[in-house]
């Protein structure tokens, strides 16, 4: 118990580097004009393509775009794998406690054992137990706004910056 309380205190390290104000401001207009043209899309085709994680989603994608979870394998696959998890375990068992842990635990895993995670699409089970939605959900919003995301990542870390984005398909 004693080593338990020891490892609490950390390795003290020192804090990571901070973004330089240019990656700063990019990071902030890219996760702005994401979620304005998810979110005007949607308004658009009388659609809901937001979801709460997609937030999430821009920290990664804009502000650490070379990081593999930022890939878009990961933003999409991430969001829609979890999403099906979270569906298939809410039909199958109903609006339990229990049941929406095994469908975090598993779309961990799942995400994990296809190479395709992305750390805001482990809340989607937690979203979907919460609002209950159709197999509809799958399609609008997660699919349809995870590509909306993914579309303006692609254009927008192209064009502004010097390194390709993705690092991988």
């Amino acid at each position: 118990m004693l080593d338990l309380v020891h490892k609490l205190r950390g390795d003290a390290a020192n804090l990571p580097p901070r973004s330089s104000w240019q990656q700063i401001a990019l990071a902030w207009l890219g996760g702005a004009l994401a979620i304005a043209c998810v979110a005007s899309t949607g308004n658009w085709l009388s659609l809901s393509l937001l979801l709460g994680s997609f937030g999430a989603s821009c920290v990664l994608v804009f502000g650490y775009p070379d990081l593999p979870f930022s890939q878009p394998r990961n933003l999409v696959g991430g969001h829609l794998l979890s999403s099906l998890v979270g569906l298939l375990l809410l039909q199958a068992f109903g609006p339990q406690w229990w049941a929406l842990a095994l469908a975090v635990g598993t779309a961990i895993a799942l995400m994990m054992l296809t190479r395709t995670v992305h750390p805001p699409a482990g809340s989607n089970p937690v979203i979907i137990f919460l609002a209950q939605p159709g197999w509809g959900f799958l399609l609008f919003p997660t699919l349809t706004g995870a590509l909306l995301l993914m579309l303006v990542a692609l254009i927008y870390n192209n064009a502004t910056r010097t390194a390709r984005y993705p690092k991988y398909w």
